[in-house]
């Protein structure tokens, strides 16, 4: 007997899927993977997330952010990850550029939230994936431990605590939040 191998999908196919039901999918590898919907805690810390940054933003023009848009992290096979927040700037993705699929470039910082699913260790593969495509910061925020743990482009990362203050000078330049602000909603 006989297999017959299947070309992996690329970001592109991806985007045009239209057989997703209700979950959030991600296409690792030229294979989609599925994701059980977050639950509530993890919308209200994603939100606070985006809320900090977009306050940001209203007073430094210097890009945009977005909740739960695909990013590509590798191609040939491609991946798509959706990240739960993510920051480009005005340099990578112009103001008035409309952008309808998947940027070619990555985000400048991507985040996310952990979810009951997720592991420490998967989280942090999925932090080095987004380095290695070429984002600068990547924020993983956990809600049950109240803490953001940052990994810059060395792959280095820091666990920030609850009192701590969160900066990000590479990509938000003047940014600051107290880490405790993610999780008070």
């Amino acid at each position: 007997m006989s297999t017959v191998a299947t070309k992996p999908m690329t970001a592109e196919d991806f985007f045009l899927t239209e057989e997703f039901e209700d979950g959030k999918y991600e296409l690792v590898r030229g294979e989609i993977e599925f994701m059980p919907p977050p639950g509530i805690r993890h919308g209200e810390v994603q939100g606070l997330v985006y809320f900090s940054i977009k306050s940001y933003l209203l007073t430094h023009r210097i890009g945009r952010v977005v909740t739960e848009s695909g990013a590509i992290t590798e191609r040939n096979p491609d991946s798509v990850r959706g990240p739960d927040v993510s920051f480009y700037s005005a340099a990578r993705l112009p103001f008035g550029v409309e952008i309808i699929a998947y940027h070619d470039l990555p985000p400048d910082l991507c985040v996310e939230v952990r979810s009951p699913s997720d592991t420490k260790s998967g989280l942090r593969a999925k932090a080095h994936e987004y380095l290695a495509g070429g984002v600068q910061l990547v924020w993983v925020v956990d809600p049950k431990d109240f803490t953001v743990t940052v990994y810059d482009s060395n792959l280095k990362s820091t666990v920030l605590e609850a009192e701590a203050t969160l900066t990000a000078e590479s990509v938000l330049p003047g940014f600051r939040c107290a880490v405790s602000d993610f999780f008070n909603g």
